[in-house]
Parts: structure tokens; sequence; C-alpha cells
């Protein structure tokens, strides 16, 4: 056996170079089981592997229920530079990978391990795990681990080292089944990290390469859905079909602790032929070799299929509109035996007329006849994206005790031309990762089997379901759709926009949750229910944030009185810090923050105003309105700033260079031919409208760290007005726990103005951490300058139990420019607004409304000091607050006061 190891650089070098390999040596030759190293081994995350814990054969100790009662293993793979290995994940530490404080790129110390034998498997087998480990920080020079993957440029030329189990290593072709499976080897495939519905690694078969190759059919025997759903009996030997597919549903995995099935998961088709339609169960192996083979539009010979019963508690696809009969009483299934499905595509040149198998119909439905569509009803969108939020994860509402089943999903605003308004739309993965996560401004999107959402008192928003497909530019080619007239009427109207004046009005990443809560706070009777928004005792909070899980969203409520109110503006940079003499005003003061250049003191009681902390500003309305098409050149200037960090930006963004760039031909705009899969190249005056790109010792100088991610607290801001309630410095010495103090709002809170020469930056921080780790390239770094969309300051309540022992601190972010994406579907409440004024006048009208001022509303929105001022009228007043909370990293907790309800004295 060869032990002689290739570094990344192609010379030769001794074994005793790779920690890894002195480390695995010592570990799988220990004869004590576990062991616990004097001297900590530097390794860092390349890959972080999820799967279904293998079925107990007798319970697991009570200690490891404890740490993890999820059901699920973790695999991790490591390297030291030289070499690669992959470890099991001790269930103690579950929680580390789960708020995404372990993850790949993270540099760590192993401490900890143990070689666990497979009892299975005579003379050799097992693996490592890995019991305790330490986070180190990369940018520290005294790491020795963090210049792990400074020279790693290609993790796959990593040689794969494995431990046999008797103090020898392998790092032959015998070590690869390491690479593609689970170690323990019960399971036989990997779940993505953070959803169960989206395919993970390389057992999915993607599309065959070039033209499909000619068949020989025999059409003879076939039989029409219509005649099988006559068949007595469910024959087990049945004619074969011939039928093209209409819609396509996303996986389900159905995987459970106790069952030994290989491949738990099924997705079902909705084929047609001229008799009508039925839908076609995939089942097991079948998906992960047919399911990313399979589109809307293709034809297939179906042989050796069953019949069974439909499964009725299914969602199923609106098929009316295609003018077939839907036989919904009996399903086809298709699986791997018993008897074993085949499955031919027919390729397109090779479908004759003749077999009269329908075509694909669509149902597109423009924004401005949405408003009109009713509740329920299912319709086909396409537009333009101008602004995409980060990506989040919804637990998923079963009445199992599983704790990783989690959608992820994200909003998305698109135009089509027709309304002032854009389509709302929530869009669940749909088992195509690669599209759910490139879905960015200025790209077409296409979204099929939408459901309509009407909200009163608000517009109606989107929400995907079990069968919608999404396409973006790059995808449409080839697709159904590309001839129906409402898509060719829209790339009429693309072709009239300007980019320049289009990409203004775009912005990517921030909270967004979508609809309000409702005007009025009800607790239904019994079982809320899962659309319900949950009323929690303050002393469960504590129990209820620690169980989030990264970017898991919650909405929540909780009784209790505000007892100080402070509003924060933006730090001046990421570095900034508040003097060592800062202080906390004194209780029961509205103060505004004193000027650096002198000392003000405030009585109690007392307000002193002083130059309002950002100056007067107006948006320029309409910049999401593309209604009409622009005409002409047109030139704007820069808003006048707020503070020093907007002519900072501005500078900054007039100093890029065009290293950043990954591409300098690359357009902010898609093509207007939906078959064309390269967009022409932009005309000149997009690149002297375009910011331009920042200069490369941004990248270089600028850890992707804690800079970037400073949170926006009054440790690291400036303070303005605030108010203190009088009895609240007596109340804080009784307390027994007081949650988030300091803060709740972060960047990664923000929208960030989109700039197409930074794509990958803002698309890298919207989405969810990425379960490999690749090598840094000019989009592997956040963005290293942040250009929020406007957002003068926020917020931070203090709100105190009703039992008067927890306090949480949280973040109120209004709404106050039209700029802002949560500006969208922002509409007076005729019921707290009578007079029909549509300007809250005082803090708690704010509060229940969610923004400063309607954007239709052209006056300057109430300064801070006059709504902290009326902050007083809170004294003693009981509330009903729902908070947004979400779990951003494992030291970025950020909880937002989404609505307050008055509780009065009848309720």
């Amino acid at each position: 056996m060869d032990r002689t190891l290739q570094v990344p650089d192609g010379t030769p070098a001794a074994e005793s170079v790779s920690f890894l390999q002195r480390w695995l040596r010592s570990g799988s030759g220990s004869t004590s089981g576990s062991s616990v190293s004097e001297r900590p081994v530097p390794v860092a995350v390349i890959g972080l592997h999820r799967y279904l814990s293998p079925p107990q054969t007798r319970p697991a100790p009570q200690h490891q229920q404890q740490c993890d009662s999820s059901h699920t293993s973790y695999d991790i793979t490591l390297t030291d530079g030289v070499c690669r290995t992959k470890c099991l994940l001790h269930p103690s530490l579950h929680r580390l990978v789960q708020s995404s404080a372990l993850r790949s790129g993270v540099h760590l110390n192993l401490t900890g391990w143990r070689f666990v034998h497979d009892e299975t498997r005579v003379g050799r087998g097992g693996h490592v795990c890995i019991t305790e480990v330490a986070l180190c920080d990369p940018s520290s020079p005294s790491e020795e681990g963090s210049a792990v993957l400074a020279n790693v440029t290609d993790v796959d030329s990593l040689p794969l080292v494995a431990a046999r189990g008797d103090g020898v290593l392998e790092t032959s072709a015998t070590a690869v089944q390491y690479d593609t499976t689970p170690l323990q080897l019960s399971r036989k495939h990997y779940l993505p990290l953070w959803n169960d519905e989206d395919p993970e690694g390389s057992v999915w078969r993607g599309p065959p390469q070039g033209p499909p190759s000619t068949v020989v059919l025999d059409v003879s025997r076939i039989m029409l859905l219509g005649e099988l759903e006559s068949c007595s009996g469910f024959q087990r030997k049945l004619p074969p079909l011939l039928v093209r597919i209409l819609q396509k549903s996303r996986l389900r995995y159905y995987g459970k602790p106790g069952h030994k099935i290989p491949y738990p998961y099924q997705a079902y088709l909705e084929v047609a032929d001229q008799s009508g339609v039925m839908s076609v169960v995939l089942w097991n192996e079948l998906c992960p070799e047919w399911y990313r083979r399979l589109s809307v539009g293709t034809v297939l010979y179906l042989h050796g299929y069953t019949l069974k019963q439909s499964y009725c508690k299914r969602s199923r696809p609106h098929m009316l509109h295609h003018g077939l009969k839907v036989y919904s009483s009996v399903e086809i299934g298709l699986n791997p035996w018993s008897p074993a499905a085949s499955i031919t595509v027919v390729p397109p040149r090779c479908v004759p007329s003749q077999w009269g198998l329908p075509q694909v119909c669509y149902q597109f439905t423009s924004r401005s006849d949405l408003d009109s569509a009713p509740s329920g009803s299912a319709c086909d969108v396409i537009g333009m994206v101008t602004y995409v939020s980060r990506v989040e994860r919804l637990k998923e509402s079963s009445k199992t005790k599983d704790q990783d089943k989690f959608w992820t999903v994200r909003w998305v605003h698109a135009v089509d031309g027709t309304s002032r308004h854009p389509f709302i739309l929530q869009i669940f993965s749909p088992s195509r990762p690669e599209v759910f996560n490139a879905i960015c401004p200025m790209t077409y999107l296409v979204c099929t089997q939408m459901r309509v959402c009407q909200v009163t008192g608000s517009l109606p928003y989107l929400t995907s379901s079990c069968e919608t497909e999404i396409f973006i530019t790059g995808g449409h080619k080839g697709q159904p759709y590309v001839c129906d007239p409402r898509v060719r009427g829209f790339l009429q109207w693309t072709k009239t926009l300007k980019d320049h004046l289009t990409m203004r009005g775009c912005s990517v990443g921030g909270h967004y949750c979508y609809p309000q809560p409702p005007p009025t706070f009800t607790q239904p009777p019994g079982d809320p229910g899962p659309a319900a928004i949950p009323l929690l005792a303050a002393a469960d909070l504590k129990t209820e944030l620690e169980s989030l899980q990264y970017r898991e969203h919650r909405r929540l409520a909780v009784q209790g009185h505000i007892v100080a109110v402070a509003y924060r503006t933006r730090p001046q940079n990421p570095d900034h810090q508040n003097p060592p003499g800062h202080q906390v005003p004194e209780e029961g003061s509205l103060e505004v923050s004193a000027p650096p250049h002198g000392d003000h003191t405030t009585e109690e009681g007392s307000l002193e105003v002083s130059a309002p902390p950002h100056g007067d500003h107006t948006t320029e309305e309409g910049s999401l309105e593309v209604s009409a098409p622009p005409h002409g050149d047109h030139t704007t200037e820069e808003p006048p700033a707020r503070n020093g960090l907007a002519n900072t930006r501005k500078r900054k963004l007039q100093d890029r260079t065009e290293d950043c760039s990954s591409d300098e031909d690359t357009p902010p705009r898609p093509s207007a031919d939906l078959h064309e899969d390269t967009p022409p190249r932009p005309s000149a005056d997009l690149h002297e409208d375009t910011p331009p790109r920042p200069s490369a010792d941004l990248h270089e100088d600028t850890p992707p760290g804690p800079s970037a991610d400073l949170q926006l607290d009054p440790e690291a801001g400036d303070s303005g007005p605030s108010w203190v309630n009088p009895s609240w410095s007596g109340q804080r010495a009784e307390l027994s726990d007081h949650l988030c103090r300091g803060g709740g709002l972060f960047q990664d809170s923000l929208a960030q103005s989109f700039h197409y020469d930074l794509k990958d930056c803002l698309l890298h921080r919207a989405n969810l951490h990425p379960a490999h780790w690749t090598p840094p390239g000019h989009h592997a770094h956040p963005a290293p300058l942040w250009d929020n969309v406007e957002c003068p300051g926020y917020y931070q309540v203090t709100i105190l139990g009703l039992n008067r022992d927890v306090a949480i601190d949280a973040a109120f972010l209004p709404v106050g420019s039209s700029e802002d994406p949560r500006a969208v579907g922002v509409v007076r409440d005729p019921q707290r607004d009578p007079q029909g004024d549509p300007r809250p006048r005082t803090l708690l009208s704010c509060l229940t409304s969610g923004f400063l001022c309607p954007p239709s509303d052209p006056t300057t929105p109430p300064q801070p000091e006059a709504l902290v001022s009326t902050a007083k009228d809170l004294k003693e007043t009981p509330l009903v607050v729902v908070l947004d909370v979400c779990l951003l990293a494992p030291d970025r907790l950020e909880v937002l006061v989404s609505r307050v309800h008055a509780v009065s004295a009848g309720s």
C-alpha cells in the first residue's frame, strides 16, 4: 500500500506531515476505545452530510437520547490540507451543526474521538466518531489550523483516507465508498442539510446529455387511461401506456427511524392521453434514477406498472384548463420491484400527431387580474424579479417529534408591467435547489401552479404548491410555455425597459414576512392549529428561543408591558464602538444623545431636543413602478445623506475597480428572448450608470466574519432619544432572565440594494450556508460593503412579562420608505384610523400598524423625538406583542416586533 501522499502543490511529502494520518492511525489502533489528544489536531470542515439514523436494535442510552431527539446522524468530512477523511459526529455535537456553528469552511481542533468497530463485518470495518471539538478563529494567527484551507484549490484532488480499525489506513479505491455513502452502512444515501425535499448527492441522475436516441415501440397494444380506470381487480399484468407529462410535483421524503427502505421517496406525475388525465407515482429507487430526467412535456411509454386506489388526502394540481377528464379514483404506481416498472422516454421527433397526445397548457395570470382572482385558485405567472428575500426555514406542521423536518422558503417580488404593484410570491423549494438558490433581481421568473391567497386589508399574494415548478433566465429554452400569448406579451414589454432605471428599485435579502398579523389578536379555543400565532408565557420564551435552529423563522406572541424604548441609528462604520464613558439613560427620562463635542445632562422627565440624527429626506416614489415604460435617458442624483455612512458608501462605490467582477460582460438584465440561453451584452450606457465595482483590496483585507456581521445595537451605533419607565430599575433587579439583551437587529435583517456585479456576494449571504466547502473566488466571501435600502434607524423595545420575572429586548424596524421591500402591501387600517388620517401619531399607533407613514403619503414621517415622547403613554399598558424570531447564526438571534395589540379591560 502506498504510504506517500501528494500535497496540493504536487511535491511528494512524507506521511508524517499529515495531521489526519497520524491522528487516524493512533485513533483506529487504540485499544482503549476512546482517545483524548494531548495536542489538538488542527483541521477544517469541507463537508457536512445528514441522513436518517439507522434503526436501533436496542434503546439508545439515556444521555444520548437527551443529546439529540431528531433521529438524524451527521457525517463530517475533514481535511488538514494534505488529505481528507470522513468521520461520524457524536450526537452531543449535533446542536453545533443545527445552529450552524459547525459548518463547512470552519476551522477546528479535534480534542476527543473514539473508533467504532462494525461488529457485523468479519475482519475489519468501522469509522471514527468525533466526541469533542474546539472551534477556532481563522483570523487569529495564533491558531495552527487557521491556514489549513489556504492552499486548497481542488477538494476532489485531496486523497481520501479511511481508517481500517487496526492502525492501518486505506488510501486506495476501497476508500471511495466513504465519500458517497453514510458511514453507518444501513443507510444508502444522504439527505440535504437544511430540508428533506431536495436531491442530494451523485446518486440523483441528471438529464441525459445530447439528443435522445431513436426508440422502437409497439403501440398496437397500448391501453387508454379511460379504459384503465374500469379495470376490475387491479390486474398485475396490464397493457403498456403511452402518455405525456402535464405536471410534475416536488419530491416527498417519507423516511422514518424504524423503516429500512433504502430510498424512501415518492413523486407524483400528472400524465394524459386523448382520453383524460391520471396520476403516476414514482416510488423509492426510481426517484433518484428518473426524477431529474423527467420534465413537463415528456412523452413516456410505460410498462410493468401497477394500479391502486388513490390517496385521497394529497394535494392535486388544477387541471381543468386542459379540457380533459380527470380520473382521480385510481393512480398508476411505478415501482423498482414486484413488478419492476419499465420507463421509456420517447424523443419528440418520434411522437407523431396520430397518437393524439394532448399538449401542455398554462393559465398565466397578469398582476392586474390577480386582485379579482378567488382565494385558493391556481394560476401561472411570469415576471421580472425586483426583490428576493433571504432563505428561511419553517418547521413542518406534523405530529411527529422529528426536530429536523423543515421547509425552505423565500419571498420574491416580480413585476409584469400590468400594475403598479408587483406579484408577492412565497416560494418553497421545488426540489430544484440550483434554481431556487439562483433567483435574483433582473431575472425572468416563471412559476406554475401557484395558489392565490387573498388577504383582508392587504394585497393578495401567491404561494407555491406541491406541484409548483420554477424557471429562471437560462432555463426557459425548450419549455412549452414559450409560445404562450401572455409570455410573448411580457417579453414585448421588457424590451421597453432601461436596465439602469429598473435596477434602482431592486434589492436582496433582509427580514421579510407577509402578510402582517391581523389587526385583532384572537386566541382560538382548543387546538389553535398551525396557522394561529401561539401565545407563550414569558417564562417559556427562553426554551423557545434556545430550540431555534439555523435560519428557522417563528412567529409568536407574548403578553407584557413596554418598560423602555430607545431609538438607535445605524453605525457609522462596522468598526464603530461607543466610547468607554457611554452611559445608559436615567430612569424616567427622555433624552437625545449629546453631540460629541459637548456634554449635556438631562433631568428626570425632561426632553432635550437637539439636531435630528438624520436630515430630512424624501424618497422618489415609483422606483418599483414599471407599469409604464421609461422614455429617454434619465440621470438621477444621489438623495441627501442621512448620516456620514451614506456619503462614505457613495465614495466607496465610486472608487470600485473591476477586480470583484467574475465576468466583465455579464449583463444586468436577461435577454428578452426566452429561447436564448445566453443574454446579450448590455449597452455602453449601462456600464456608466451601474455603480462601479469594488477594489480588490477590499476582498483581500476584509475577513468574512465579524465586521460584516456586526450587530446594530446600542454598543455598536449612535444613541437617539429614549424613554425608560421609572419603575424599571427596581424591576430589573428582580428578573430571573433578560433575553436578547441589547438588540435583536443585525445587518442580515436589512435588505441590500442590488448591484449586478455583486450578485454572487449578495446571493451568498441571502442563501443558506452550503453543506460543502468550495475554494474561495470573488463571490465566496460576503460583500465587503453594505449598501442597505433606506433605513434611518430602529427602535429598541424592552418588554417585561406580566409576572415581571422575564424581560426580552426586541427591535422595532418600521417601514419608513417606499424603497423598503416591506412597503409593498402596506395599507391604511380604517379600524385603527377612523378619521382617515394615514399617519400614525404616537409610538403605539406605529407599533400597531408597522409603519411610520404609508408609502403613498408624501409628507415627512414623524421624527424619532416626537414618537419617543409619546412612549410614556405606554406606562402600565398591558399589550400583546407579536414577535418574529430567526436564528441567523449562533451568536445572532433576530427578534423583531411585528405588531402590538393593546389589551382592553373587557377582552
